[in-house]
This record gives C-alpha cells, sequence and structure tokens, in this order.
C-alpha cells in the first residue's frame, strides 16, 4: 500500500528521523513527518513536517535508563517484600516526577498543569469508588501526561495568540509521542494507554485514534475530564483563566456527548458539594 493510501485508510504514517550538524557543530536528531488536513471530512492536502527532535531522544534515553535501574532495584528488593516494595513505588514516583519536571521547563506557561490534574484526577477516581491501584494508576498517569510536549517547539506551547492550522495539527500529535515514550516501560498501570487516550472523546470526535465509548479505558475518560477542567479554569499564553463554574458548565453541557456522564457527576460533586479546589 503507497504512503498515500495509507493515509487516507487511516494508518499513522512513520516518521524518519536523520542526523544533523547544527550551527553551534553538535550533532543533532531531527524528523520528518507527514500528516492530512481534513476539510468536510475529505483529505484535502498534507502537511510534511520537520522538527529537532534531539530533546526527546534524550528524554527516551533517560528513560531507558531509568528503566533499567528500576529493574535492577526490583530484582534487588525481591527479598525485602513489603518495606523493598514500598522503597520501589517511591523510586518510581520520583523518576515519574522527573519527567513531569522535563515538560514544564519547556512549557513554563503551564507549569503546574500536570499536578493540578494528578490531584483532580485522584479526587475523582477516589469519589467514584475506585480500587487503590486503580486511583494511584490515574494519578501517576496524569503527573506526566503532557510527557509528549517535549518534542512539540516552546515558542508554540507559549505561543500567545491563536495557534495555526498546522500549529495545532502539531500539538495534536503529543499523545501519539507521549505514548511512543513510555510504552515500552513496565508499569504496574496502564500508564501509557492513560496517556495515549487522554485526549479522546466519548462520541469518536477525539484523537488520536477517534475511540468511542467504553472502547476508551475509564481512567483515561477521568483523566480526560480532570485536564478540561483544569485547563478552562487556569491561565494560558492565548487567554485569561475562566473560574471554576464555567469549566463545570462546559463539562456539564458535554455530558454524555464528549465526556462519561460518571466522571461528569463525580467532578461536578467535588466542587459543589464538597469544596474541592484545584491545587496551588
Amino acid at each position: 500500500m503507497s504512503d498515500v493510501s495509507r493515509v487516507f485508510a487511516g494508518e499513522r504514517l512513520d516518521s524518519i528521523e536523520y542526523e544533523f550538524l547544527a550551527r553551534d557543530g553538535k550533532v543533532k536528531v531531527g524528523e520528518v513527518s507527514t500528516s492530512p488536513i481534513f476539510q468536510g471530512g475529505k483529505v484535502v492536502s498534507f502537511i510534511s513536517l520537520a522538527r529537532d527532535v534531539t530533546d526527546r531522544r534524550h528524554a527516551e534515553e533517560a528513560l531507558r535508563q531509568s528503566e533499567e535501574k528500576f529493574h535492577r532495584a526490583h530484582q534487588r528488593a525481591e527479598s525485602a517484600l513489603t518495606e523493598g516494595y514500598e522503597q520501589l513505588r517511591k523510586a518510581l514516583e520520583a523518576t515519574i516526577q522527573a519527567m513531569a519536571a522535563t515538560v514544564e521547563t519547556r512549557d513554563p506557561y503551564t507549569a503546574g498543569h500536570q499536578r493540578r490534574v494528578a490531584d483532580l484526577a485522584h479526587a475523582i477516581a477516589l469519589e467514584m469508588g475506585l480500587s487503590a491501584e486503580e486511583i494511584e494508576g490515574v494519578r501517576l498517569a496524569a503527573v506526566i501526561h503532557d510527557i509528549g510536549k517535549i518534542s512539540i517547539p516552546a515558542e508554540i506551547l507559549s505561543k500567545p495568540i491563536a495557534l495555526t492550522e498546522i500549529e495545532y495539527q502539531l500539538i495534536k500529535t503529543h499523545p501519539q509521542t507521549g505514548y511512543d515514550i513510555l510504552k515500552d516501560i513496565d508499569f504496574p498501570w496502564p500508564v501509557a494507554r492513560i496517556v495515549v487516550e487522554h485526549h479522546e472523546r466519548m462520541d469518536g470526535s477525539g484523537y488520536p485514534a477517534g475511540l468511542k465509548g467504553e472502547a476508551i479505558s475509564l481512567l483515561s475518560r477521568i483523566l480526560a475530564v480532570a485536564d478540561v477542567v483544569e485547563a478552562i479554569a487556569s491561565h494560558r499564553p492565548h487567554r485569561p483563566a475562566r473560574n471554576i463554574e464555567a469549566a463545570l458548565d462546559e463539562i456539564g453541557k458535554y455530558s454524555g456527548i464528549l465526556y462519561d456522564p460518571r466522571v461528569v457527576e463525580a467532578c461536578s460533586r467535588l466542587f459543589r458539594g464538597k469544596d474541592y479546589h484545584l491545587v496551588d
């Protein structure tokens, strides 16, 4: 099947990586990828994007090293039972927090966004009566749900005006990039899946896969609502923050359409009935 046919069939084209010599004399890594632009449900043109992915390659290498350290620590801790297991969880969480900090250094306007989303996702999962493992899993996935933005140029992330269509298409690649970074790490929770699905929507209008309803994991649906509420209620480069009532009205308006009604109800109860507040 040709590349063009694969795009029309909805398949994801593989990107091409290459090394190049930068002006400062350092060898860096570039990536060229092609994506379709849709208009009226039809492909009308294609975008070819070339970008510097050196930081992403470094991040992937750091993650691989962290995974190796985690597995070595796991082998040493097997005989330590409960105490060793708790130490491993703390070490893994520290690694996850380091990943989150990496993203925030590239996007200062949303510094703290992942942490606030994680706290809200944790509270929603607790309110819904999920298991301790599920609650911990969605919290830790939320802490790094935007890790894929490491591949997005910083000037786009902090752009003070509306994005162009090409820039928006590039932003939409971050869930898949996050999945690619995390998929081979043996987390005790489905972190990679939660990350790649956090922009999917119940009616299939989300991305990157256009999943619908129950095809989206419950933890991903929780993260989606937490992410939207925090985004609306917080400042962004291109708009001021809106109040939490505006955020709750938004998810309520699209409950059952874009968002899981059970998650929307649990989130609304937290703010309107239990005095929950987004952390500073």
